[in-house]
């Protein structure tokens, strides 16, 4: 199966082309170039340098968040399109999931976090089952102390290990939180990889959804609605 897969969740902006469980090609940049423009030439060359045009992609595996709302915007509007022009499934996959997945095979308990900036972390617990990966509660944005108290509460005193885009700022918060016992390991931030992997994993069990059912996966509120809320 030809995967198309897409992160644009975080500035670390990635895309890859994966035959199955394998990397056909990759392009990942920190760029601060807007997406809008980014994508669609990092699409483009992926696809070339595999030699494949979009016909030939049987499968889109995007990030729905959470992260940026911009970027998890761009990136859900392209899938969206493009699933729509050449009717293909699409497998929705969180980027802390994605985070998670890079987990050596023998840890069962594993926390994706991120910074979610405004001093507070995203986190997710997924625990390792068949060699597939269930999230264990929801989805969370929290402040680095309110974090670890609520992973350690899905974990209902399991050991766990949290797998992260930013390292040292989760070691620093476990630290000031006198959190102890936790191993730490540091995620590649270009999860395209591990979201098409995911992708290809939720196509063998029929977990997809189509250009009309395709949601994001935010976590915190936008700006907007926080506002309207505060003026209700």
């Amino acid at each position: 199966m030809l995967i198309l897969a897409i992160d644009t969740s975080s500035p670390f902006g990635s895309v890859a082309l994966l035959r199955d469980v394998d990397v056909v090609s990759q392009v990942a940049s920190a760029a601060d170039e807007p997406y809008s423009t980014r994508l669609f030439r990092d699409v483009d060359r992926v696809v070339q340098d595999a030699g494949v045009g979009m016909l030939d992609v049987e499968l889109y595996a995007v990030a729905s968040g959470p992260g940026s709302f911009t970027g998890v915007r761009v990136g859900l509007a392209a899938v969206k399109a493009w699933a729509e022009v050449y009717r293909k499934p699409i497998a929705s996959v969180s980027a802390l999931e994605a985070m998670a997945a890079q987990a050596d095979v023998g840890e069962t308990l594993i926390a994706g976090i991120a910074d979610a900036h405004r001093g507070q972390f995203f986190a997710g617990l997924y625990e390792r089952k068949d060699h597939a990966l269930r999230r264990r509660g929801d989805d969370v944005v929290m402040s680095p102390a309110e974090c670890f108290v609520y992973l350690q509460e899905q974990a209902a005193g399991a050991p766990f290990v949290i797998r992260t885009t930013a390292p040292e700022l989760v070691r620093a918060s476990l630290r000031a939180s006198a959190a102890e016992g936790v191993c730490v390991e540091p995620a590649d931030p270009a999860l395209a990889p591990a979201i098409g992997r995911l992708g290809f994993a939720r196509a063998q069990t029929g977990e997809l959804v189509d250009s009309l059912t395709l949601d994001a996966h935010y976590v915190r509120r936008s700006d907007a609605e926080l506002l309207w809320h505060d003026h209700k």
